[in-house]
């Protein structure tokens, strides 16, 4: 029997009186965070949440996450992180597709009102039964009259709580992530995939409850989730909280609070290096400080990860891995040599493999697919058969990505199969994206692809074939986006056509749209 709601309740147990949870004049320890989940716990099942149940949950990196995040586990329920930065139709796709019954949602402030839009989603979504609310002020009143709130939720219910038993195979999390073709997948991550990938991530650190870890990446996230929330719980290591990466808070955090471990994506080590006011931070103490670094989301450039371990002296870990596999499927090793733009090697018990079509192995230095298996890959795509049988070719989990190993064991990745876009971390569906637009009146056709950024990685770029006798401009066509799509998601840049280059069955040819970025030759 297991419920990964154990790594915080034997921190409880082993340190409750230490800090868990540093979040501007907020402490919180061991001992608080476990009682204030109790209290939610009981309330949900007081509302009638059973084992099984699932549960949306949308919150930045607030207090409210690690006490919803582990009460929604101590009743057996199976937690659906949302990205705050969904809009009312994406929000009810995945409460519909994820066949939650219960949403919890944080209010956000002015410029980003995730409650508003949480709440036009939960009543669109028809089999959704219970809403409740986080207010932005703590212990505030609810934004949205007859709407209860988490402090209704927990009124009255005893700080104590009989974890409710799970086999190790059963749901803990459903994180949605993108494929190549269709709307978002939810992928089914095991109690036993969880706990097993945290543990690994905490020996791959050297982490330990005297770590202070800053947490930047969004708990949504499955790296945030599992490589920052989950692996400190486990550790019993402190963590401070940023509900959005801004590098000048980042720097100030580091100082005051003595970071030793900072995980981030590519973007956030290209911000921190190029931030103009980091002079007015104490350096040489964040220097001296902090510990590791770790790096996933896409690939670290060489450049930035130079520049950084030379500046901080501090060695980064760079990883490899997806939200199918928990996500951790490979990683640098503190024990072996560096090779920069490597993804390092398996995780302790995963395998990985350079494949051909066949699914058999390639060559070292030979281009294939990588293909995982191991305590990482997910149950499956909820309620996605086809996709299942599609991802689990040959008895491995097909990543959709291509690689090549070199004579020393190392991996690398050269290339995605898969048409996505990743902008500073965020995967982003290109045909989802194309769908939106197109719902435009004056759009006649779209196609969207990544093109490079240095800040981002990649950048969402549109090109668009108008309506005949339309008016509309790139700029305006922008602007629509930005309300109609999650920020991560919407067209930075638009470029209007005639035409765009069609194959003989009328499939827009992207990859003639991509020669024009491609490295014209010397």
């Amino acid at each position: 029997m297991l419920n990964l709601a154990v790594i915080l309740e034997n921190s409880a147990r082993e340190w409750p009186d230490k800090e868990a949870i540093t979040f501007n004049h907020f402490r919180l320890t061991y001992r608080m965070i476990n009682d204030l989940a109790n209290q939610v716990a009981n309330g949900l099942r007081a509302a009638g949440i059973r084992k099984g149940d699932k549960i949306a949950f949308s919150c930045p990196n607030l207090p409210y996450f690690p006490i919803v995040y582990f009460a929604i586990l101590k009743v057996g329920a199976v937690m659906v992180p949302l990205n705050v930065l969904l809009r009312e139709k994406e929000i009810a796709y995945h409460l519909s597709d994820s066949d939650a019954i219960a949403f919890i949602c944080f209010e956000g402030p002015e410029h980003l009102p995730i409650g508003r839009f949480g709440y036009a989603g939960f009543k669109e979504a028809k089999t959704c039964e219970h809403f409740w609310i986080i207010p932005t002020i703590p212990g505030g009143d609810s934004p949205i009259p007859g709407v209860p709130t988490l402090t209704d939720l927990m009124h009255g219910q005893p700080d104590t709580f009989d974890t409710v038993q799970c086999r190790s195979e059963d749901t803990c999390v459903i994180i949605y992530t993108s494929g190549t073709t269709g709307r978002p997948k939810g992928a089914e991550l095991t109690h036993f995939n969880m706990l097993m990938n945290c543990m690994v991530s905490k020996d791959l650190v050297d982490g330990s409850h005297d770590d202070v870890a800053l947490a930047v990446l969004p708990f949504f996230h499955s790296f945030g989730l599992t490589g920052v929330l989950s692996t400190a719980t486990l550790g019993g290591a402190r963590l401070v909280l940023l509900p959005r990466f801004d590098p000048g808070e980042a720097l100030r955090a580091m100082q005051d609070e003595n970071v030793t471990l900072f995980g981030g994506v590519p973007t956030m080590y290209w911000e921190l290096l190029n931030y103009p006011d980091a002079d007015k931070y104490d350096l040489e103490k964040i220097a001296n400080t902090l510990r590791i670094g770790v790096s996933g989301g896409s690939a670290m450039p060489v450049d930035v990860m130079n520049r950084f371990q030379e500046k901080f002296r501090v060695r980064v870990l760079e990883g490899y891995g997806l939200s199918e596999t928990s996500p951790s499927a490979s990683f640098s090793r503190l024990d072996m040599p560096q090779k920069i733009g490597s993804i390092g090697v398996p995780i302790w018990g995963v395998e990985m493999m350079v494949a051909d079509s066949n699914v058999k192995e390639v060559p070292r230095g030979t281009h294939g697919e990588i293909v995982i298996r191991g305590h990482n890959v997910m149950k499956g795509y909820y309620k996605r058969d086809e996709a299942n049988e599609e991802a689990f070719r040959g008895g491995w989990f097909h990543s959709g990505d291509i690689g090549y190993q070199d004579e020393d064991g190392y991996f690398f990745i050269v290339d995605r199969i898969k048409d996505m876009i990743i902008r500073g971390g965020y995967n982003v569906y290109p045909r989802e994206v194309e769908e939106i637009l197109m719902t435009h009146p004056e759009v006649s056709l779209a196609a969207v692809l990544g093109i490079p950024n240095e800040e981002h990685g990649e950048e969402i770029k549109a090109y668009v074939v108008p309506e005949p006798g339309s008016t509309i401009t790139a700029e305006a066509l922008i602007a629509w986006s930005k309300n109609e799509m999650a920020a991560y998601k919407y067209p930075r840049c638009v470029e209007l056509r005639k035409t765009l280059p069609l194959g003989p069955t009328g499939k827009v040819l992207k990859q003639e749209l991509r020669k024009e970025f491609a490295p014209k030759p010397a």
